[in-house]
C-alpha cells in the first residue's frame, strides 16, 4: 500500500477473553469516523455492542483526553460527561452511564480534566462543548451537560456563563447533576448554588439521601428557588459516592442510569412537541 496517502485507525476487538489491537489503513479519511475530530489519530475500540472512539480535544496549548461512546444508529442528541475532583473519565460510574446511554441511542462524550479550580474546569468544559458543537463527524441537534460532583458544578457554570454572554441557544438541552456538591461536609452554611439559580434549561439532580455534601432539605430549598424546570431523584441511603450498604455498585448504577436516560428521553420528546 502507498503509506503516504493512507490514514490509520486503530481498533480493539474483544475476542473471547483477550483484547487484540490492530491497525487498518484506508486511503479515505472520511471512513475513519473521528479522523477530523482528533489530534493525533483516533483510536477506535469496538465491543460486541458498543463503539468507543478516543480523541484529543484542543484546550489552550494542550489537549483533553476524551472518549466517545457511539450508538449503533446515528444519534441526534448527546451527553457531555465529566468526573469529580478526583479520578478521571474512567471513573466506573461514568463508564457505566456512558455505555447505558449509547446502548439506548444517545451519543456520550466523556472527558478528563484534572484540577481543583472550578474556573479552570469550567473553561475546559466549555472547550469540549464548542468542540462537539462544531464537529463534522457527529452532527447533533443538542446536548445535555452532565457531571459528577465537581464536574456537575463545572457544567452548571458553563451554562450560566453562556447565557450571560448571550451565546445561549438550543444546542444545550439540559443539565444533569450527579451527586451535586451543594456544600462541604459539615459546612451547610455556605451553599454552592450561585450558578443553579441563574439556569433556565431543564435540570436533573441525582443525589444520595445520605450525601454528606448535599443535605436533602437544603437541595430541595435551592430547587424551590430555581427558575429552571427541575427534577430531583434521590437514591435511598446513598452517600456522596453513591455507595449504599447492602447494595452492589452495579445495582445502584442501574437505577441511576435508568433514571437519567428516562429524563433525557422525556425532555427530547417535549422539545419535539
Amino acid at each position: 500500500m502507498n503509506g503516504s496517502s493512507c490514514h490509520w485507525k486503530t481498533k480493539r476487538l474483544h475476542l473471547s477473553r483477550t483484547m487484540r489491537e490492530y491497525k487498518i489503513p484506508t486511503k479515505d479519511p472520511e471512513k475513519c469516523r473521528a479522523s477530523k475530530s482528533c489530534h493525533p489519530e483516533a483510536r477506535v475500540m469496538m465491543t460486541p455492542s458498543l463503539i468507543k472512539v478516543k480523541v484529543k480535544i484542543p484546550f489552550g496549548n494542550k489537549y483533553l483526553d476524551a472518549i466517545f461512546s457511539v450508538p449503533e444508529k446515528k444519534s441526534t442528541y448527546g451527553v457531555i460527561l465529566t468526573h469529580g475532583a478526583g479520578g478521571d473519565m474512567n471513573f466506573p460510574h461514568l463508564v457505566s452511564l456512558a455505555a447505558h446511554l449509547a446502548s439506548h441511542g444517545v451519543l456520550c462524550l466523556r472527558f478528563t480534566c484534572k484540577g481543583l479550580n472550578i474556573a479552570y474546569r469550567t473553561k475546559a468544559f466549555k472547550a469540549v462543548v464548542e468542540y462537539l458543537k462544531l464537529s463534522k463527524d457527529y452532527k447533533l441537534s443538542g446536548v445535555f451537560l452532565a457531571g459528577r460532583s465537581m464536574g456537575s458544578r463545572a457544567a452548571a457554570s458553563v451554562i450560566r456563563h453562556l447565557s450571560q454572554e448571550e451565546e445561549e441557544d438550543d444546542f444545550i438541552q439540559g443539565l444533569i447533576c450527579l451527586s451535586y456538591p451543594l456544600h462541604r461536609p459539615k459546612l451547610q452554611s455556605k451553599l454552592r448554588d450561585e450558578d443553579l439559580l441563574f439556569i433556565r434549561c431543564p435540570v436533573l439532580f441525582v443525589s444520595g439521601s445520605a450525601d454528606e455534601m448535599c443535605e436533602k432539605q437544603l437541595l430541595e430549598g435551592v430547587a424551590s428557588k430555581m427558575k429552571a424546570p427541575k427534577n430531583i431523584y434521590w437514591i435511598d441511603k446513598a452517600n456522596h459516592g453513591m455507595a449504599v450498604k447492602g447494595r452492589t455498585t452495579d445495582d445502584v448504577m442501574d437505577e441511576i442510569n435508568t433514571q437519567v436516560f428516562s429524563w433525557i428521553r422525556e425532555n427530547i420528546e417535549l422539545e419535539h412537541r
